[in-house]
Order: C-alpha cells, then structure tokens, then sequence
C-alpha cells in the first residue's frame, strides 16, 4: 500500500483530525514506514503453526465482571466533550 498526500487527507477527513501542512511529510513517512513493517510480517512463513498456537497452555485468569459507575469521573470526561447529552457523547453521524 502506498501512502501519499491523498491518502492522509482522507484518514484526516475519517478521522476528523487535521495535519499541518509542516508536519504531512513526516507523517506521510511514518506511516509508510507503518505500513511496510506490516508488509513485512506477511512474509513470515506459517505453514505447520497451529491456529491456536500460544506461549503456555494455561487458561488467562478472568476477573469478576461486576459493574460500576463513577458518576463524577463520568462528568468530568464529559464536561471536556465538545458535545454531551443525557451522560453520552454527541456525535456527528458518519456514513461512507
């Protein structure tokens, strides 16, 4: 995949982020250099690994799932949101 001017804007228009035009070409390489690391593990021959290979056989440990709700750190990451209502985000409605 190659990564160039018109690719960034749209991840800027998905992402409803902007870039400077100082800063474009620096991120433009990041993410090529992203993008080829990933190319990269493609690569890797898996042939004879089993699906579900994992480092150890043990089960990972699982905590209790019990609910709770801080009304007040809701609030405060609510009061920061451009856009809030009945304790949810407000956002705009995206479809491409």
């Amino acid at each position: 995949m190659q990564v160039d001017d018109a690719l960034l804007t749209k991840l800027e228009k998905l992402s409803f982020l902007k870039v400077s035009d100082d800063k474009r070409d620096e991120i433009i390489s990041q993410l090529s250099e992203i993008v080829s690391f990933v190319d990269n593990l493609s690569e890797l021959n898996t042939d004879g690994v089993d699906s579900k290979f994992a480092m150890n056989d043990e089960a990972t440990m699982l905590r209790e799932d019990s609910p709770y709700c801080n009304n007040k750190i809701n609030d405060d990451i609510l009061k920061n949101a451009p856009l809030s209502g009945d304790h949810f985000f407000i956002v705009p409605k995206i479809i491409e």
